[in-house]
């Protein structure tokens, strides 16, 4: 959900922008703008002097306006690093006991691991995201458990054995994981 409204803020900005960008350089290049736009012709300005100069007397106006830029100047850089950031680990770094390294693709790590929790003993669906450094990463891991499965068993068993798995395969030292579990719902069924 916060990827979609993310994208269309995104659209939505980068359209007023090029729609208000390329109706000036319209109008710079000579054309001839409707009657109700905001400057009239090729050598009008956007701000006139009595609009520039109205609160020059005003000792807030422009540290105001100077902060309310900055502080917009300061959420897009927030918002372009948060957009930017991977959440996802890319590779992890595999000891080989050789005084070398090997690096295994995290996609493939959370293939299997995910594939080997799904197996697991009431265990619906299991999804898996590796996150963290390479040479130290971590899980987050969902599971959808059926009704009657016990949530500290399977629990248990995620941790002896899918993640203990994993850990020993990459020859990790640590893997930790935060793991959350979800409950099937199905529909109430009239009994007679």
């Amino acid at each position: 959900m916060l990827r979609i409204v993310n994208r269309v803020l995104l659209g939505f900005a980068g359209l007023v922008l090029v729609l208000l960008g390329g109706s000036v350089l319209a109008v710079g290049l000579g054309l001839k703008p409707p009657s109700w736009w905001i400057h009239d012709g090729r050598h009008d300005v956007l701000l006139s002097d009595a609009e520039r100069t109205r609160w020059r007397d005003d000792g807030w106006w422009w540290p105001t306006v100077i902060a309310v830029l900055a502080v917009c100047v300061l959420l897009a850089l927030w918002w372009l690093t948060a957009v930017l950031r991977r959440r996802r680990l890319a590779e992890v770094l595999v000891d080989t006991g050789d005084g070398e390294g090997a690096l295994l693709r995290g996609r493939a790590l959370e293939g299997v691991l995910a594939d080997e929790a799904g197996q697991l003993d009431g265990v619906q669906r299991a999804q898996v995201l590796l996150t963290g450094r390479r040479s130290s990463p971590e899980t987050r891991v969902q599971l959808l458990l059926e009704p009657h499965v016990d949530p500290g068993r399977a629990l248990h068993s995620l941790t002896t054995e899918a993640l203990a798995h994993a850990r020993d395969s990459a020859g990790l030292a640590a893997l930790p994981a935060e793991v959350r579990l979800r409950g099937v719902k199905h529909r109430a069924e009239r009994v007679s």
